[in-house]
């Protein structure tokens, strides 16, 4: 089944410094709220979120990106759609970027496979030398 919006409007927050981490988790959970999530997929939610965006901090540098949310639907489900993009270097195997303890950059290398874990849908596009762009989807229970 398609999913489709719950209304035309979406908000946008750039993420260009750790300033705009706070504004990313506060949209997160406002519209995590607003979708009807429960506290505990709330949390999910923001926290799957905080880390991809601090990605873009860690790996799009002076590029930064931004968040897109938007509520949306998909027969009786009713949801919440966060899209982070960037214009950094892109990963150049995204596979590997979702395996537990794959790092490029000498951290723990639980971001993107931590993040796939608490929310419902994950996508990553990506391409070397063209961006990132990562959708999460958290569905109500």
């Amino acid at each position: 089944m398609a999913t489709e919006l719950v209304e035309p409007t979406e908000v946008v927050v750039p993420i260009d410094s750790e300033a705009d981490l706070i504004q990313v988790r506060r949209v997160l959970r406002t519209e995590a709220v607003r979708a009807g999530l429960s506290l505990v997929d709330q949390t999910k939610l923001v926290t799957a979120g905080s880390e991809l965006a601090r990605n873009i901090l860690i790996y799009a540098g002076d590029a930064g990106g931004e968040l897109r949310v938007e509520q949306v639907r998909s027969g009786d489900r009713q949801g919440v759609r966060a899209t982070f993009s960037d214009n950094g270097p892109g990963i150049e195997d995204v596979e590997a970027a979702l395996t537990d303890g794959f790092s490029t950059n000498g951290s723990l290398g639980l971001g993107l496979p931590g993040s796939r874990r608490l929310v419902d849908d994950l996508s990553i596009r990506s391409a070397k030398g063209a961006g990132t762009t990562v959708v999460i989807v958290k569905w109500r229970r």
